[in-house]
């Protein structure tokens, strides 16, 4: 019976040792490639075609800037009071006017005929206020002639019935005379009492009657002298001292009643009128300075108004000179107007440049001491004006930033610089 043989191991590397080593250095290999490389993704960009600005302290001044135009500082529209055709232009436009001078005479046919038949009603009016005043005197004068006449006949009738009373008592005469005597006494009293009463009646009316007529006689006179208003509202007067800027109206034209067919520059002194963005109208206010600079001149201006409508964007501003004017100055001219919103105060500010439209304002890319590469950086931006960025948090003095346009970079995190 054989006995079993130990079979020894042998030492050394074997193949699949070789294998396993292999596969456990690439896995080594990666995994530390992968922890030491970075996420970040870069862009590679060349130095000449960027703009690199440093980021400084000082004075920042809190201004924008407008462009003004030159206004007059009142503005008269003229308005025709009353329609028609216009027959002539007395006075042409950019002409220097008086008050009281007359631009325009405008016809109107419907107006005359108007003023005709007010002036035929009234003297028919008149006419008959006058007639019914002669009646009423007539009448008045036979009421009184009525009443001298009952008043005799009371007397007589009054001597008949105390005879026929005392004749009465000796029955000298028949009692029906007698009776008759006093009845046509006491009737004749009383009719007295009736004329009076009708008189006074009679003298109520004429009084009504007559103040009623004189009344509306006086309102048709009134309404004639306003229709000859009328026609005298057919000359276009100018209303102020001033410059007729503008005259909408040619001989021969159709002009309705209210139309606006001008305008008349006071030019006493000037304003300027400038448009700013809404996104500053919670910041322009009433008296706020500004300034401009013509021909090595400094001049002063102060807000006057602000309108408070925005249209397309825009809102309004009026503002006068609290200096001298410009000798020149003239309707029309524009001015470069530096519009001071705030007072100058000690900030952290970079130069204003076309990475704000990609950014908003929100990041940057900085550059790294070594100026090989630049990362982007989130920051705040505060007030802004024409030259600088005010500069809240995110960045310290004296580094650099990428100020031209981004919109070539994408959203890369890392520019190489080259």
């Amino acid at each position: 019976m054989s006995m079993d043989r130990t079979i020894e191991k042998k030492k050394g590397l074997r193949p699949k040792h070789i294998a396993y080593i292999v596969g456990v250095s690439l896995f080594l290999f990666l995994i530390i490639k992968i922890s030491l490389s970075s996420h970040t993704s870069t862009f590679k960009v060349e130095r000449d075609k960027i703009s690199i600005e440093t980021v400084k302290e000082g004075e920042f001044n809190d201004y924008i800037r407008v462009i003004g135009k030159v206004e007059p500082i009142t503005t008269i529209f003229l308005d025709a009071i009353e329609g028609g055709r216009v027959e002539e232009k007395l006075i042409e436009e950019g002409s220097i006017v008086k008050k009281g001078d007359v631009i325009l005479r405008l016809s109107n046919s419907n107006l005359n005929l108007s003023i005709l038949n007010s002036e035929a009603h009234l003297a028919e009016q008149t006419n008959n206020l006058r007639n019914t005043l002669i009646r009423m005197e007539q009448e008045k004068i036979a009421v009184k002639t009525e009443i001298l006449q009952l008043d005799m006949t009371i007397q007589r009738q009054k001597r008949a019935y105390e005879q026929n009373e005392v004749l009465i008592k000796d029955e000298l005469i028949p009692k029906e005379d007698y009776l008759r005597s006093k009845e046509d006494y006491l009737y004749s009293v009383d009719l007295k009492k009736l004329k009076m009463e009708k008189q006074r009646q009679d003298s109520l009316y004429r009084s009504v009657h007559i103040a009623q007529m004189e009344f509306a006689l006086a309102n048709m006179q009134k309404n004639l002298k306003m229709v000859h208003e009328r026609v005298e509202n057919l000359k276009v007067k100018a209303p102020v001292d001033g410059q007729l800027g503008m005259l909408d109206a040619e001989i021969g034209q159709l002009i309705g009643n209210g139309t606006r067919i001008g305008q008349i520059n006071v030019l006493t002194d000037y304003k300027i009128e400038a448009d700013i963005d809404e996104h500053h109208i919670d910041r322009v206010q009433h008296n706020l300075e500004a300034s401009f600079d013509r021909q090595d001149e400094d001049y002063s201006l102060r807000v006057r108004k602000v309108y408070p409508e925005v249209r397309e964007g825009q809102f309004k501003i009026d503002m006068v000179f609290t200096s001298d004017k410009p000798d020149n100055i003239r309707t029309g001219q524009t001015y470069h107007i530096k519009l001071q919103l705030g007072q100058p105060q000690h900030a952290m500010m970079i130069p204003r440049g076309g990475f704000f439209q990609s950014t908003g304002g929100q990041w940057v890319y900085v550059l790294d001491p070594s100026g090989e590469f630049a990362i982007k950086r989130n920051i705040k931006i505060g007030k802004q004006n024409p030259q600088y960025y005010e500069i809240i948090e995110g960045l310290n003095p004296g580094e650099q930033v990428i100020t031209s346009s981004y919109d070539t970079f994408g959203e890369n995190d890392k520019l190489i610089l080259r």
